[in-house]
C-alpha cells in the first residue's frame, strides 16, 4: 500500500522545485544565447560534453564528502554554484561563448554537488511503499516549472530588444536560487554514514551476479539518449521558428501534457505494472521520433513533443524507482548508497557522453538537416535498449 509523504519529503520536494525552476527559467533558453553569439551544433555539443565530464567526477569526488559530512553542504555548494553560473555569464555577455569549457564544467559541478545530495536524501526520506508517488511528484514539479519558466522567459525575452531579456531571466534565476539556498537550511541534518569507499561502482560492477551490471546498462542506454536530446531538440524548434515566445510556447504545451501524466502515473503505475508499462513506453518513445523524418517544421516538432510527454512517465519512473530500489535490497547495499549513488550516475554519465561523442563525430562528416534527423531519430530507440537491459529486474517486481 502506498504510504503518504511526510514533511522532510514534501520540503525536499520544494527545495528540488525551485532549483528545477531555476534552471527551466534560464537553462532552456542558455544554448539559444550561445547558439545566436556562434551558429555551431558542434560548439553546443562540446559545451554539453564539458557539463557531463564535471558532473561525473563531481560525483564521484564529492562523494567522500556526502557520506562522511554533512550532504546538505553538498547541496547548498551546487545551488550556490550554478547561481554563480549565471552571474558569470552575466557578466561576460556574447563573450561568454569564448568560454564555453570552463562555464561547461562550472555548471557540470554545480549539477553534480546538487543532485548528488539531492538523490541521496531522496532515498533517505523515500522507501518502496512510497518512491514512486515521490519521483511522480517530482515529476509533476517539473512538468509546472516546465509550463511557467521557458513560456515566462521566452515572453520576455521576445519583448526586449538585444540581450536585455536574456539579462534579465538569468538574474531572475540568480535569485532563485538564493532562495532555494534559504530553503535548504530548513532540511535536516543527515547522519554521516561511515567511510567512503572510492572504487565501490567498479567493485560492484566486477562482482559475479550483481543486478548492476544490467542495470549500468540500461542506465547507459537512457543517458545515450538524454545527453543529445538535452539540448538539440531546443535547436531543432528554435531553428524551425527563430523566435523565442514560440519555444516558450513549445515547452509550456509539452510540460502542460507531461503535468497531467506524470500525475496519473505517479498515481496508478504501481511496481507489478512496471514492466509492461516501461516496454509500452519505450516503445512510443521511439514512435514518436520517426515522423521527424518526414518533416522538422514546428508543428511536426510539437506533436513529437506531445507524443514524449505523454509516454516518458512510462518509462522513466521505472528507471528511476528500480535504481533505487536496488540501493535498499540489503542493509549492506542501504550503507553504501552513496556508493552506489555515485555509480548510477557514472553510468548515466557514460551514455550521455556516448551519444554526444556520436553527435559531433557525425557532425563533423555531415552537417545537414537531414544527417541531424537521422541521428535524433536513431537515438530514439534507446529507451527500448534499456527496456531489454532491465527487463529481469522488472520482471522480479511484477512477481
Amino acid at each position: 500500500m502506498a504510504k503518504a509523504l511526510d514533511g522532510q519529503s514534501i520540503l525536499l520536494l520544494a527545495v528540488n522545485g525551485l532549483f528545477v525552476l531555476s534552471g527551466a527559467l534560464s537553462g532552456t533558453f542558455l544554448n539559444i544565447f550561445l547558439w545566436k553569439s556562434k551558429q555551431d551544433y558542434a560548439m553546443i555539443g562540446w559545451f554539453t560534453i564539458s557539463q557531463q565530464i564535471a558532473l561525473g567526477l563531481t560525483f564521484w569526488i564529492a562523494g567522500k564528502w556526502v557520506k562522511e559530512h554533512n550532504k546538505m553542504n553538498s547541496l547548498r555548494v551546487g545551488t550556490a554554484l550554478s547561481g554563480l553560473f549565471y552571474l558569470l555569464v552575466l557578466v561576460a555577455g556574447q563573450d561568454a561563448v569564448q568560454y564555453i569549457w570552463p562555464l561547461g564544467l562550472l555548471l557540470g559541478a554545480a549539477l553534480g554537488f546538487f543532485w548528488l545530495a539531492f538523490n541521496v536524501v531522496t532515498f533517505e526520506v523515500t522507501d518502496t511503499g512510497n518512491r514512486d508517488l515521490f519521483n511522480g511528484w517530482i515529476g509533476l514539479l517539473g512538468s509546472v516549472t516546465g509550463i511557467v519558466g521557458p513560456w515566462f522567459s521566452g515572453w520576455i525575452i521576445s519583448r526586449m530588444q538585444d540581450d536585455a531579456g536574456y539579462r534579465l531571466i538569468f538574474t531572475i534565476s540568480l535569485c532563485i536560487y538564493g532562495v532555494a539556498v534559504v530553503f535548504s537550511f530548513f532540511l535536516k541534518k543527515r547522519k554521516p554514514q561511515g567511510n567512503y569507499q572510492w572504487g565501490e561502482p567498479v567493485r560492484e560492477l566486477a562482482r559475479p551476479g550483481s543486478p548492476w551490471r544490467r542495470t549500468a546498462l540500461g542506465l547507459a542506454a537512457q543517458g545515450l539518449r538524454e545527453g543529445v536530446y538535452s539540448f538539440l531538440i531546443v535547436l531543432l524548434v528554435y531553428e524551425a521558428t527563430r523566435q523565442e515566445w514560440k519555444l516558450g510556447q513549445f515547452s509550456l504545451i509539452t510540460s502542460a501534457v507531461s503535468l497531467v501524466t506524470f500525475w496519473v502515473a505517479g498515481k496508478w503505475l504501481k511496481p507489478r505494472y512496471r514492466y509492461a508499462g516501461m516496454l509500452a513506453g519505450a516503445l512510443l518513445l521511439a514512435g514518436f521520433m520517426v515522423p521527424l523524418l518526414w518533416s522538422l517544421k514546428y508543428g511536426m516538432l510539437l506533436i513529437m513533443g506531445i507524443g514524449t510527454a505523454v509516454v516518458m512517465p512510462l518509462y522513466l519512473i521505472p528507471m528511476v524507482s528500480v535504481s533505487f530500489d536496488l540501493m535498499g535490497t540489503s542493509q549492506e547495499n542501504a550503507e553504501k548508497r552513496v556508493e552506489l549513488m555515485v555509480l548510477r550516475e557514472l553510468c548515466l554519465m557514460s551514455g550521455r557522453l556516448l551519444g554526444i561523442f556520436l553527435y559531433v563525430a557525425v557532425l563533423s562528416v555531415s552537417d545537414t538537416p537531414k544527417t541531424v534527423t537521422w541521428l535524433i531519430v536513431g537515438l530514439g530507440f534507446a529507451p527500448v535498449l534499456s527496456w531489454l537491459f532491465m527487463r529481469q529486474q522488472l520482471k522480479e517486481i511484477r512477481k
